[in-house]
């Protein structure tokens, strides 16, 4: 299960990064009282009904990310990427300390799109938007 994998590899990075969650503290802390990635969907999305019943994972990179399609194939149309695909992510569990802001983060590698989903929140693709018009309709303001 996808959930479980998840649980283990922010385990290992807590195990691994040990000495960065200590830092200058005297003791690590404990698992359960650091950040995490990993979201509750029902806890911490409460009314977005994209989020329930669903866990999701904060993921980040400094870095643009590499998409590609189901093929495998680079996707270099943006349009094609919008939050709500479906698809798969590459990525990576690390400690961190920051200030004492300690945690644990997840970093974002790569992108398979799978399908097209349902767009969340209230951003159109462009594709869709001007799907219904024909090159030569004159009324494009209604």
């Amino acid at each position: 299960m996808t959930i479980e994998k998840i649980r283990a590899a922010i385990r290992a990075a807590y195990e691994e990064g040990q000495s960065k969650l200590k830092g200058s503290s005297k003791s690590v802390p404990a698992l359960e009282d650091i950040k995490t990635p990993l979201r509750d969907g029902d806890k911490d999305r409460k009314g977005d009904d994209a989020y329930k019943n669903a866990y999701f994972v904060n993921a980040n990179s400094t870095n643009k990310p590499g998409v590609v399609d189901a093929d495998k194939q680079p996707i270099l149309d943006t349009s094609e990427l919008y939050s709500g695909i479906i698809g798969r992510a590459s990525i990576n569990f690390y400690a961190y300390n920051s200030n004492g802001n300690r945690g644990i983060a997840c970093g974002l590698n790569h992108i398979q799109k799978l399908a097209d989903g349902t767009p969340l929140g209230s951003r159109t693709r462009p594709v869709d938007d001007f799907a219904d018009l024909d090159d030569d309709d004159e009324d494009f303001l209604s």
